[in-house]
């Protein structure tokens, strides 16, 4: 008799089907969060180096005419670290953004002629879950040049 209970159990397949499909059902749900996190991070990055480009192209074109001079055969830009600075907090001021905590971490010019800008923000996670953290800093630097042709 206990061989053909033990034998009638292990034929019944009953109730193994819908462990599976909850097991696939909270896998499929667990990547689609993580996909839908990691694209959102993705494109709040891409707006935040947009903005770090623009703010870095004000600011590469921030010196004036007047001066500009000529020292042996290349142009020297009137380019500093305060009219750099100043264009881009001019700019970011006037640019309408969504980005959280948006932090002008560097703006200036090395060299004169190019402008660098590094911005930071925070990312926050549209869905909070313990798979996914709530909250990323995203930092990025963009370097623009002005140039004479």
């Amino acid at each position: 008799m206990n061989e053909r209970v033990a034998r009638a159990m292990r034929d019944d397949e009953s109730g193994s089907t819908l462990l599976l499909t909850i097991f696939y059902g909270v896998l499929a749900l667990a990547l689609i969060l993580v996909v839908t996190s990691a694209t959102s991070l993705y494109l709040e990055r891409k707006r935040l180096f947009t903005l770090a480009d623009g703010a870095a192209l004000a600011a590469a074109e921030s010196w004036r005419l007047d001066e500009v001079r000529i020292e042996g055969d290349a142009l020297v830009f009137g380019l500093d670290e305060a009219s750099a600075a100043g264009a881009v907090a001019d700019y970011l001021a006037g640019s309408s953004h969504s980005l959280r905590g948006l932090e002008l971490v560097r703006a200036g010019s090395s060299d004169g002629r190019s402008a660098t800008v590094t911005l930071r923000a925070v990312w926050h996670a549209p869905i909070s879950t313990d798979l996914v953290p709530v909250t990323v800093p995203i930092e990025v630097t963009a370097e623009a040049r002005s140039v004479f042709h």
